[in-house]
Parts: structure tokens; C-alpha cells; sequence
């Protein structure tokens, strides 16, 4: 399984002024190579070194491999972008969005990642140094740290390429390991549910709720204290702007790594393995109203998926995603789906037994019955990483069996934490 081990770049200020003019003079090539190969149609390494390498060489004198890099990188973007329009992530075909993105050449930041491999850069990781190919030259010593458990990663697990990106007037290099994963429980006793929703993040079907009101209270004022910065639209507050944002990404990003192993945790402890909604596209296909559209969308549930997913690999625990329909509206005692058993947000009552829970318990231990009963029925599959579309649904109400549900190995490769 690949993860990504992260350390940070100590450099000096003349050796943070030849990174930076290294990323600015691969990124302009880049861009170059971006619209050579929008003009001329050809999207493919082979073809495209051919009307490009010499003059990348030549005119931002890169090296050679940083020049093959650059080429590639391109290629890479022109795929990656082929990839989301035939997904219909930029829209339909013809919608401005779509057009937005296909009509132009991609453009390269100019601090963006620049990948290095084995030629260009050398680790020295007992002594915490690198040695690292710049336009002005090799340059030795740079000093990096990183934490212990990551350094005995990069000893004995680092395979491939390694990324150069700058982050906040910070460098930082991203480097790709290879780390085997533990033996998958085919015999789980159970499963553990897990419910993600917009006030509570995630609902366990042991009845755990972790970022719960709490959490949302301050995300409420991040979003007002967001609105008045906008409103304010100057400069200082544009900053600000910038600023904030990356904050609320390293939090939502931190909640998420520690709901993740909190699970697999749980899971791993009690010999379970985990059930999960399959949310994809959930985005396009639900109506809200205008003052819920921020709340719904503020969240990056697919990280919390991914980070669950590649956790539960490292620890040989198995998950499975269910399709969700209904999850919210179906008692988890008798299967009654009625939509006037969801009394609020919190409360669940059916109108057939009388059972009454927590809603997004309730909701957890349906998504747990769907996995169960799927996994015993023996439909464990080698699915993709990532989960499909889900099942289509009518306009009648029906109960979701465990054949609607789908089983995937846990999979996306992200960076580790």
C-alpha cells in the first residue's frame, strides 16, 4: 500500500532562494508545455517530449530529468482533467463550467509541486539531510525533521518520487512509501456502522457520536466571520480570507484523522470490521434550501471515507459501503420506512413498533444490518478503491435490501497521518 510521509525543509535563505526559483522555472515550463500541447492536440509523453524537451532544456535551463518531469507532469494534469470531465465533475458538456475547463491550456502555479526522483534527490536520513538538484546547482546539507515513527518509515519503506511544494512560505517534500498491509479478517464478527451526518459528523451503531453541536457552533461563526470578510473585500481582508481557509482545512482535516483511528481502533479492538454510506455524488442529487446549502457542503466527508479506508488497510480490517438510501427513515428494529418516523433531527419513533432511538443511531445500525447481511450472503467482491455511483432510485418507497448494498475493499491511497 502506497502512503505519503511528509517531513519539513530547513533550508537557509540562499537555499530557499534556489528552491523557489527551481519551482518558479519548472512551473513557467510547464506552462509552456501546457499550451504547446493544447495547440498541437498531442497529450502524450512520447509525442510531446519530441516538440518540447530540447527547448525546456534550453530555455529555463533545466536538467534533464527535471525536464522529463515537467513533460510528464503535464501529461499527468491533461489526463487527470479528461478523467473529471468524463466524470461530469466540471458539468455537462456545454455548460460554462465545462467549457471553462476544456476550451484553454491548463496552467501551472508557480509554487506548484514539482515531483524529484532517486537522480535528483538523495536522502541522508540518520542525519536528517538531503542533497537536492536546483537550477543553481546541487545543493548538500539541506536540513529537514520530521517525526520518529516518519523517519522509520523513509528508512525502510521509501519507493519513487518525492514532491517539492511550498506551503505558507514553508517547504515541505512529499515522499511516496510503500507499506504492506496487515493480513484482511475474513471472518469479522460483525460490523460497525457508521452514520456521517451534518450536525453530528459520525455516529457509531454503539451509539458514539464524535464532532457533534460542538463543533458545529464553531463553524458558525467561521461562516459569519467568513460572509463580513468577504463583504469587506479589501485587501487585508482577502489575506485574511486566505488565511482562515487554511485553517479550517488543517482542522477538518485533523477532526477527520482522529475520527478515522478512533474507528478503525474501535473496529480492529472488538473484531469487527466497518460499514459505510455510500455518499457518491450525494452533492448533485439531494435539494436544500438556501440557508442549509453551506452546512451541507462544509464538510469533506470523502476525506473521512478515504482516511477510514486506508487505515483499516494498514490494519487488515474490512469495510464494506452500503447504499443509503432510506438509512434515515427505516426503523432498525421491524424495517418500517415511513418519513414521519424521523420526528426531528435527534429523535427517531417508528409508527409500526414504537421503537424510539437517537435518529442517527438508528440510521448507524441500519447502515450495520445492510453490511452484515451483505457479507454473510458471501458477496465480498475486489471492487475499485473508491465506491461507485449508487444504486438508482424510484420514486416509491421500497426497503433496501442487502443485494442494493455493495461491498469494496478498503483503498485510496492518501497521504498518511
Amino acid at each position: 500500500m502506497k502512503l505519503v510521509v511528509q517531513v519539513k525543509l530547513v533550508p537557509t535563505p540562499v537555499q530557499a532562494a534556489a528552491l523557489e526559483a527551481t519551482l518558479r522555472a519548472c512551473n513557467d515550463a510547464a506552462t509552456w508545455v501546457s499550451e504547446v500541447a493544447f495547440e498541437n492536440d498531442v497529450k502524450r509523453k512520447f509525442a510531446l517530449r519530441e516538440h518540447t524537451y530540447a527547448e525546456v532544456k534550453a530555455r529555463w535551463g533545466l536538467g534533464a530529468q527535471a525536464a522529463q518531469h515537467v513533460i510528464k507532469k503535464t501529461c499527468d494534469a491533461y489526463a487527470t482533467l479528461k478523467a473529471n470531465l468524463r466524470a461530469g465533475n466540471f458539468g455537462k458538456p456545454g455548460s460554462k463550467r465545462y467549457r471553462r475547463a476544456s476550451e484553454k491550456p491548463i496552467v501551472f502555479r508557480s509554487e506548484g509541486a514539482q515531483p524529484y526522483d532517486d537522480r535528483m534527490l538523495s536522502w541522508q536520513i540518520p542525519e536528517r539531510r538531503i542533497s537536492i538538484w536546483t537550477v543553481a546547482g546541487r545543493l548538500k546539507d539541506v536540513v529537514f525533521t520530521a517525526r520518529p515513527e516518519h523517519l522509520a518509515t523513509l528508512a525502510l519503506r521509501r519507493k519513487g518520487e518525492s514532491d517539492l511544494v511550498r506551503r505558507d512560505g514553508m517547504w515541505f517534500l512529499n515522499a511516496t512509501c510503500e507499506v504492506p498491509e496487515a493480513p484482511l479478517n475474513a471472518e469479522p464478527r460483525d460490523f460497525l456502522g457508521i452514520d456521517l451526518g451534518i450536525v453530528n459528523i459520525a455516529t457509531t451503531s454503539d451509539g458514539e457520536i464524535m464532532a457533534g453541536r460542538e463543533l458545529n457552533r464553531l463553524r458558525v461563526r467561521e461562516r459569519k466571520l467568513r460572509t463580513k470578510l468577504q463583504r469587506k473585500n479589501t485587501s487585508s481582508a482577502k489575506r485574511r480570507l486566505k488565511k482562515r481557509r487554511r485553517k479550517e482545512a488543517r482542522r477538518t482535516r485533523d477532526i477527520n484523522h482522529k475520527i478515522a483511528k478512533h474507528v478503525v481502533a474501535e473496529a480492529e479492538r472488538t473484531g469487527r470490521g466497518i460499514a459505510l454510506e455510500d455518499l457518491t455524488g450525494i452533492r448533485g442529487r439531494v435539494r436544500l434550501r438556501k440557508p442549509q446549502r453551506a452546512t451541507h457542503s462544509s464538510w469533506s466527508f470523502a476525506q473521512l471515507g478515504q482516511f477510514i479506508s486506508y487505515k483499516a488497510r494498514k490494519a487488515g480490517v474490512p469495510v464494506v459501503y452500503v447504499d443509503p438510501a432510506y438509512t434515515s427513515r427505516a426503523c432498525a428494529q421491524c424495517g418500517h420506512i415511513d418519513k414521519a418516523n424521523r420526528i426531528s433531527q435527534a429523535r427517531f419513533a417508528c409508527r409500526n413498533c414504537g421503537f424510539v432511538d437517537h435518529a442517527d443511531r438508528n440510521s448507524s445500525r441500519n447502515i450495520q444490518a445492510r453490511a452484515w447481511a451483505l457479507w454473510r450472503r458471501g458477496a465480498q467482491s475486489a471492487a475499485p478503491d473508491l465506491p461507485g455511483k449508487s444504486p438508482g432510485r424510484t420514486g416509491r418507497k421500497r426497503r433496501v435490501t442487502a443485494s442494493d448494498a455493495r461491498c469494496a475493499s478498503p483503498g485510496p491511497t492518501v497521504p498518511g497521518g
